[in-house]
């Protein structure tokens, strides 16, 4: 199967098991129900849900237990981008091509949407059975608690909020975005792999060093994009980053050093799961994916 056709196989299967796990619009409270389907279904690129599927195939995983931990990250994901474009943060008007949660419905709306959202993602990796044994579940759940907490994506948010107006080095940035963006993309990555049995303890450091990497390059990518693309092209408001004063890898090393920076991690990145072969052959084309990407 070549990659296109790999991605929307597993982009159709995490699109399911989304729509199957949240409410329906139809149970009470259902303004609050529709709300979380209209925040999380039909959007976003999904690479975390196809990192978790990759890491999962080369662990030996079914595709069932990693759908079910994929849609608990992107959960999470999701509530993070609901309570990130309130105006209280980031005061963001689009995302994804639509209006933001806020703005589609209300205020206290979108902060009962991310509440809810991540109550669901617990609920969905502890109430399925999606690893060999019960030990191994309860560490996919202390990770991804942890990828989410005040030492993970929430810690680099308000490490984010604090460097408005700043001026920050490389090192500050990346310990910044480790937490912010990489946590939950390692924890994506190691979540997919613990559904199986089939790595040992040193592969799956060397998978948590890869996420580690490619998690730093997608937010590079990111920061170059918000300078070079239109709105029309990302789907949420570009240029945000330099309206807010805020420090990215642009804003540090320019566009250029930035792109090469990007190019340096994914080598750094493909070399740290070369031992795998062609087995890691779709955590190879995603590194490729999110650094060449152009939207």
């Amino acid at each position: 199967m070549d990659f296109q056709s790999w991605v929307g196989t597993r982009l159709n299967l995490v699109e399911a098991t989304l729509k199957r796990v949240l409410p329906g619009p139809d149970i009470a409270p259902q303004r609050l129900h529709e709300a979380m389907r209209y925040a999380v279904l039909d959007g976003g690129k999904r690479v975390r849900p196809l990192l978790a599927f990759a890491a999962g195939e080369l662990a030996h995983a079914d595709d069932e237990r990693v759908a079910l931990a994929a849609a608990a990250v992107e959960l999470i994901h999701a509530y993070s981008l609901v309570h990130d474009d309130l105006p209280c943060m980031d005061d963001d008007v689009l995302r994804r091509g639509k209006p933001t949660c806020h703005v589609e419905y209300d205020e206290p709306t979108a902060l009962l949407v991310g509440d809810a959202l991540h109550s669901l993602a617990f609920q969905l990796i502890s109430e399925y059975r999606l690893a060999a044994d019960p030990e191994t579940q309860l560490d996919m759940i202390r990770r991804l608690a942890a990828a989410a907490g005040s030492r993970g994506m929430a810690g680099g948010q308000a490490i984010d909020l604090a460097a408005i107006d700043q001026t920050l080095t490389v090192p500050e940035l990346e310990f910044m975005h480790i937490h912010k963006t990489g946590a939950l993309i390692r924890a994506a990555t190691l979540l997919g792999a613990r559904c199986g049995n089939g790595l040992a303890e040193q592969d799956l450091g060397r998978l948590d060093h890869y996420a580690k990497l490619i998690g730093l390059a997608f937010q590079v990518v990111d920061d170059v994009l918000d300078a070079e693309a239109s709105t029309a092209t990302l789907g949420k408001t570009a240029g945000k980053d330099a309206q807010q004063n805020k420090p990215t890898y642009v804003s540090v090393l320019g566009v250029t050093r930035s792109k090469a920076f990007a190019t340096d991690l994914r080598e750094q990145a493909l070399a740290a799961i070369e031992s795998f072969g062609n087995r890691a052959l779709r955590l190879k084309e995603l590194a490729d994916f999110i650094v060449l990407r152009k939207f």
